[in-house]
């Protein structure tokens, strides 16, 4: 039987450090780029004004832009809102002004280009005090998660995985943060629901894998603690694959054609997902072995029972 199984699974262990000198590179660079270049923070986090407007025909969002700049809002972001007579517009803040009065001159400068004046369906100003409440319930929201599944997974293995864990978990969150920073794509609240969602996503494989694991060393208890992450990741494969090929189906019909609300959140996903499946099969498994997790760790203790070896009469 250990023949059988070693033969039959793929050597993923060969490639662990390998795997961790990447994906150290990886969080590394990730790091760098938050550190020196930041965040793109919507207006959620950074306060400022949005406005949704109807036009009677179909809007030109590139005159709309030009009437923006020349009014003086050369940061303001334009974009369809559900169809091409919906127009969204964000202003980020602006010292010594009153919103109203930055709300009147937007309005001005979209009545300029459109052939009739155009209606306003919403008109919603968010503070900075709000967004920097954002920022730091977020935060606490990430790091809440990190620690309730670190404590839910050394309960229920031990603490070598726990840490593989959370690490393999970490790893996700810095690098689909550090494509934001490079790429200057808007960071929202829409794509911090999509990292709290990858979070999810990403330890719901790695606990599977865990699990195989454990069955593994039931079932051959002669086999090498690398022999079995790697029957246990290998019976796990098509699962894992075809789990996140199909969830990566979906989303990318919502970064197709969801519309720019939900771009963030699909994109978030769909690279949260992809970094996910490689760290689910490289990284969690990889780490618990380099900590020296063995078949004793994840067998339940055998409990004697008091007088079991004593002799009847």
């Amino acid at each position: 039987m250990r023949l059988f199984i070693y033969k039959s699974a793929l050597n993923f262990m060969k490639f662990k450090w390998p795997a961790l000198i990447f994906s150290t590179f990886l969080v590394l660079g990730s790091l760098v780029s938050l550190f020196t270049k930041g965040l793109n923070l919507g207006l959620d986090f950074t306060g400022g004004t949005v406005i949704e407007v109807e036009f009677n025909q179909q809007a030109n969002l590139d005159k709309v832009r030009a009437a923006l700049g020349e009014s003086g809002f050369h940061d303001a972001q334009v974009q369809y809102f559900g169809s091409s007579q919906d127009v969204m517009i964000r202003i980020a803040p602006r010292a010594g002004i009153e919103q109203k009065v930055i709300g009147q001159q937007i309005l001005s400068a979209i009545n300029s280009v459109a052939e009739t004046p155009v209606t306003v369906k919403k008109v919603d100003v968010v503070g900075s005090a709000v967004g920097d409440e954002l920022k730091e319930d977020g935060f606490l929201a990430v790091l809440a998660s990190l620690v309730g599944i670190l404590i839910y997974v050394a309960a229920r293995f031990e603490w070598r995985f726990s840490v593989g864990a959370v690490a393999s978990l970490l790893h996700d969150v810095i690098i689909t943060l550090g494509v934001f920073s490079v790429t200057g794509k808007e960071f929202d609240l829409t794509v911090l629901a999509a990292i709290l969602a990858l979070i999810g996503y990403s330890i719901n494989d790695t606990i599977v894998v865990f699990d195989r694991i454990r069955e593994t060393f039931r079932k051959a208890r002669d086999l090498a603690t690398e022999e079995a992450v790697n029957e246990a990741i290998t019976t796990t494969l098509s699962r894992t694959t075809m789990t996140s090929f199909t969830t990566a189906l979906t989303l990318m019909v919502l970064f197709a054609i969801g519309g720019a609300m939900i771009n963030g959140f699909a994109f978030a996903l769909l690279f949260g997902i992809a970094i996910g499946t490689y760290s689910s099969i490289f990284i969690a498994s990889a780490l618990a072995v380099i900590l020296g997790a063995s078949r004793e760790d994840l067998m339940p203790t055998v409990i004697e029972k008091e007088g079991a070896d004593t002799p009847s009469i």
